[in-house]
This record gives structure tokens, C-alpha cells and sequence, in this order.
């Protein structure tokens, strides 16, 4: 009835309100979605999300992740004393004792023998020493991306390789048992986010290295798609 009041004295409609800004955690997912997306287009990435790998082909990729997760938690210890990277380390988010453990299931007591990195990994860690200990933008970028996804789509994951593979009591998977239920974990990243004193400038470069690690995550699936294109197959339970 306002409005019509104003019509009618030929004064001009009221604007209309402003709509709030996307919180940051909104504006890095759209920003970086392409780039996620990229790296899911993978034969390796769909095979597992499937439960159509070997053991011996997953164990490859639990492998890149503990050489992966060993850096960044290492990365997380030196930024305790940052009070706002240091936040993003959520109790229970650690990753790679579970890891270890995952390891040790497929490759038994010795399984430290089997870790190496691909080209593509060897890579991904250069990248994680040069920005992860002395940026905390950069710590949280690289943090942000691996946790956060394999929070998100891990779940489903783990199912998937239990059915696969016939695991009982947790063993293999651990890797995808966080503390907590996982929506309030994606929820106080989210809001961590939302809330970290970053300016403009800081929160467009902390963009551009969530981009850096979603394309060094590309690679690395690209070499497991490689690395699976030439061995020989084999069912899931082999």
C-alpha cells in the first residue's frame, strides 16, 4: 500500500533492498567449482567411486595421500601459533594416522617399503612446502581442498570399497571416518571461513591457490588414470 501511496504522487518506488553478499566459503565454492569439477572426470576417480578398483589399485591412491596428508599436517603444526589457520585444524580432522593404519591393512607391518611418490605427487608436496608453513592463506587453501572434499564425498567412498572389497570393523577405511557427523564438521569450516579477517586481496589470492590445488589434483588422477589404463584388471575383490 506504501508503494501504491507513492505511485500515486508521482514519487519514485522505494529501491529495492540489497541482497547480503555471499559469505566467503559461498563465493570460494563458486569460484573454484570448474576447477573441482575437472577433477572429478576421472577413470580412476569413477572406477573407485564405483568399487570397481583391485585392493592393489586403491592402495596406490592411499599411498599419494599419506605422502600428501603427512606435509599438510606437518604444515599444520607449524601454523599453531597463527590463530587463525590454526583454527581450520579441527579436533578429530587429522588424517594421517588413520592413514598408516590403512596401510598397514593392505600392505601389512612393512608398508613404509611401499611408499613412493608418482611424478605428479612429487609435485602436489612441492607445492604444499613452498605455500603451506609460512602463508596461512596458503595453508588453509590447500587445507580447504583436501579435507574439506574428502569429508564431503568420502562417505560414499567408504561404502562403495566396503561392499567391494568385504571389509569388516573399519579396517581400510579409516581414512574416511572423521570424528563427528560430517554436515556439523562441513559446517564450522564453512562458518571458519566465513568469519577469518581476510581482505579482499588475501581472499581473491587464497581463490587462485584453491585453483593451484584443485589442478595439481587433476594430475595426480590423471596419472592414476594412466598408471590403471595399463595394468592389468581385475576385480574388486582380487
Amino acid at each position: 500500500m506504501y508503494d501504491e501511496a507513492r505511485q500515486a504522487l508521482g514519487l519514485p518506488a522505494r529501491p529495492a533492498p540489497a541482497r547480503p553478499r555471499p559469505g566467503f566459503a559461498a563465493r570460494l565454492r563458486a569460484a573454484t567449482r570448474t576447477d573441482h569439477d575437472a577433477g572429478e572426470q576421472s577413470a580412476y576417480m569413477s572406477a573407485l567411486a564405483g568399487g570397481r578398483l583391485g585392493r592393489d589399485e586403491y592402495a596406490v591412491l592411499v599411498t599419494q595421500l599419506y605422502l600428501l596428508y603427512d606435509v599438510l599436517e606437518q604444515a599444520a603444526d607449524r601454523m599453531r601459533s597463527d590463530e587463525v589457520a590454526s583454527a581450520f585444524d579441527l579436533p578429530g580432522f587429522r588424517r594421517r594416522d588413520a592413514l598408516r593404519a590403512d596401510l598397514a591393512f593392505f600392505h601389512g607391518p612393512r608398508w613404509a617399503e611401499q611408499v613412493r611418490p608418482t611424478a605428479a605427487t612429487r609435485r602436489y608436496l612441492d607445492r604444499l612446502r613452498e605455500v603451506c608453513f609460512d602463508w596461512p592463506g596458503g595453508f588453509v587453501a590447500h587445507h580447504y581442498t583436501r579435507y574439506l572434499g574428502d569429508l564431503s564425498g568420502g562417505q560414499v567412498i567408504a561404502a562403495r570399497l566396503v561392499r567391494a572389497y568385504g571389509l569388516t570393523d573399519g579396517h581400510g577405511v579409516r581414512f574416511y571416518r572423521f570424528e563427528g557427523r560430517p554436515k556439523a564438521l562441513k559446517d564450522r569450516y564453512r562458518a571458519l571461513l566465513d568469519t577469518a579477517p581476510w581482505d579482499e586481496a588475501e581472499q581473491a589470492r587464497i581463490i587462485d591457490e584453491v585453483k593451484v590445488a584443485y589442478r595439481l589434483n587433476t594430475e595426480l588422477n590423471a596419472e592414476l588414470d594412466a598408471a590403471l589404463g595399463s595394468a592389468p584388471r581385475m576385480g574388486p575383490a582380487a
